[in-house]
C-alpha cells in the first residue's frame, strides 16, 4: 500500500485516546482473508461507504458481498469523527457550482444532501441502533466576524429557498438566551437539518446488519493490489486473494495510491483532530453559557466544530496538521486545546483527558465523487466528503450500491471524475501554503 503520509498517521497512535472508545466495546476482530475466496461483488472499507454499499446490495438485491477491512471495523474516520450527521460534502462555493452544474444540478445535490441525514435517521429507527443520537435541531452556524454575520443573514435566506426549511437568524445579543454564549461569535443561524450521533455506535451497529444481511466481513485485511483478470477482479491481501465480478471501493481518506493504481493523486486526506472535556457540571455550563445540544462550527475557512453532548462532555474539534509524525501530532493537540480556551475561556481549567485525530478527504474540484474506477467496467469508488461523510458517507455506500444493481442514478455534482492534483505523492504540501492564506483570510 501506498500513502501519503507518515506510517504513524496510519496505526493506532492518532486514535488511542479517542472518546468513542470508552462508551462502548468493541467486538473482537472478525477473521482475516485466508486462502482463495469467491464473491459477487467485493467491497474495499470496513466504513460507512463500504458497510452501507454492502448492506443494500446483500439486504436489497440478494448479492454474495465480501468486505475487506484493513484493521478493524470503524478504525478510520468512521469510528472517530465528530458524530455530525449533516448536510455537506463540498467545499466550492454555491456560486462556483451553480455555474458548473445549473440549477437543476443543484436541486439535485440539495435533495440528496437532505435524503443523506434521513438516510442515517432511517438505518437508526429500523434496526434499533442507540447512537446517542441528540440534536435533533439541526445545527448552529457561528459568526467568527461581524462581517460573517451579514453573511449568515444572506445564507439563511439562500437555504431557505434551496431546502425548503425554516432558519432561524440569531442576532449578537441574543446567542445567550440561546444558550449559544463563546468568546468572539457576532451572531448564528440555527439549520433544522441534521442530527449528532455517537459515530462508532453507529458503525458497529452498521457491520452488525450487514453480517446479518448475509454478507462477510474480513478484517485485518488489508488489500496489497487490484488487477482485472479474464473478467474478474482480483483483491490480494497478505493472506489470501478475493475474486469478485464486482468491485466497489470506499476508503476515502484511508485510500492507497495503488489500490487500484487510479486512485493515485485523485484524493487529498486532510488532518481533523478532536478532543472531548471531562463530564461538566450545570454551573460550568451556566458559567460559559454553551448549553445548547446543537451541533455547531464557525464560519472559518479552517472551521472549529463542537457540540455539547448529552452527558454533558463537550466535544471539540478543528481542520488543520500538515504532518502525522509524533511530534506534529503533539503540537496540534496543544493547538486545539489552545483554541478550545480562546473561544470557551470559562472552561480553561477543564480537563480533556480524550484527543484523538484522523483523516478527512479532499478532491481537486472540492466535491465529492461517487462513479465509475476509470475504464473498468463494474468497478465503482465513492470518497471525497469534506469532513461531513457520517451522513454523505452512508448515503454514497447506498448509490453505489444502485450502481452495482443498474438501479438508480447519482447526482451530477458527484458523477465528475476527480482530477489529479499536482505534486502526485507530495501533494499534501500544498496544505501549508492553503492553510497559510485561509489563516490570513479568516482573521
Amino acid at each position: 500500500m501506498k500513502r501519503i503520509y507518515e506510517e504513524h498517521g496510519y496505526g493506532d497512535g492518532p486514535v488511542a485516546e479517542c472518546y468513542w472508545d470508552t462508551t462502548i466495546a468493541r467486538p473482537p476482530r472478525g477473521p482475516a482473508l485466508q486462502g482463495e475466496v469467491r464473491a459477487e461483488v467485493a467491497v474495499i472499507g470496513g466504513g460507512y461507504t463500504g458497510l452501507t454499499a454492502a448492506l443494500h446490495l446483500a439486504r436489497d438485491a440478494g448479492a454474495d458481498v465480501a468486505v475487506l477491512e484493513a484493521n478493524g471495523i470503524g478504525w478510520g474516520a468512521s469510528g472517530r469523527n465528530g458524530g455530525f450527521a449533516c448536510i455537506g460534502g463540498t467545499k466550492a462555493s454555491d456560486a462556483v457550482l451553480t455555474r458548473r452544474f445549473g440549477a437543476g444540478g443543484m436541486s439535485d445535490w440539495h435533495r440528496a444532501q437532505i435524503a443523506s441525514a434521513e438516510h442515517v435517521s432511517d438505518f437508526l429507527e429500523r434496526y434499533s441502533v442507540d447512537a446517542d443520537a441528540h440534536s435533533r435541531g439541526g445545527e448552529a452556524v457561528m459568526a467568527h466576524r461581524p462581517k460573517d454575520f451579514v453573511g449568515l443573514r444572506a445564507e439563511a435566506r439562500d437555504r431557505e429557498r434551496d431546502y425548503g426549511v425554516k432558519v432561524d437568524v440569531i442576532g449578537p445579543g441574543e446567542l445567550a438566551g440561546e444558550g449559544l454564549a463563546g468568546a468572539g461569535f457576532h451572531g448564528a443561524i440555527r439549520f433544522p437539518l441534521g442530527f449528532a450521533l455517537n459515530p462508532l455506535k453507529y458503525v458497529l451497529g452498521l457491520a452488525r446488519e450487514v453480517q446479518e444481511a448475509g454478507a462477510r466481513i474480513f478484517e485485518n485485511s488489508p488489500v496489497t493490489g487490484v488487477v482485472r483478470k479474464n473478467g474478474e477482479y482480483r483483491l490480494t491481501t497478505p493472506e489470501g486473494t478475493l475474486i469478485a465480478k464486482k468491485l466497489i471501493i470506499g476508503t476515502n481518506g484511508y485510500s492507497s495510491e495503488d489500490v487500484p493504481d487510479w486512485m493515485a493523486g485523485r484524493y487529498l486526506p486532510a488532518q481533523s483532530a478532536v478532543l472531548v472535556t471531562r463530564e461538566l457540571t450545570e454551573d460550568e455550563i451556566a458559567a460559559q453559557g454553551w448549553s445548547s445540544d446543537l451541533m455547531a462550527y464557525d464560519t472559518r475557512h479552517l472551521l472549529h466544530y463542537f457540540r455539547l453532548m448529552p452527558n454533558r462532555r463537550f466535544l471539540f474539534g478543528m481542520r488543520g496538521g500538515t504532518s502525522a509524525s509524533v511530534t506534529a501530532l503533539a503540537q496540534m493537540k496543544a493547538k486545539v486545546r489552545s483554541n478550545f480556551d480562546k473561544m470557551f475561556p470559562a472552561w480553561a481549567h477543564v480537563e480533556t483527558p480524550h484527543y484523538w485525530s484522523g483523516f478527512v478527504c479532499l478532491s481537486r474540484d472540492l466535491t465529492p465523487y461517487a462513479g465509475p474506477i476509470g475504464n473498468w467496467p463494474d468497478a465503482w469508488a465513492g470518497f471525497a466528503y469534506h469532513g461531513n461523510g457520517v451522513a454523505l458517507g452512508s448515503y454514497t455506500g447506498k448509490l453505489l450500491a444502485g450502481l452495482a444493481t443498474g438501479q438508480g442514478g447519482v447526482p451530477a455534482l458527484m458523477t465528475a471524475p476527480p482530477a489529479r492534483f499536482p505534486f502526485d505523492r507530495f501533494r499534501r504540501m500544498l496544505l501549508p501554503m492553503a492553510y497559510s492564506w485561509y489563516g490570513l483570510i479568516d482573521r
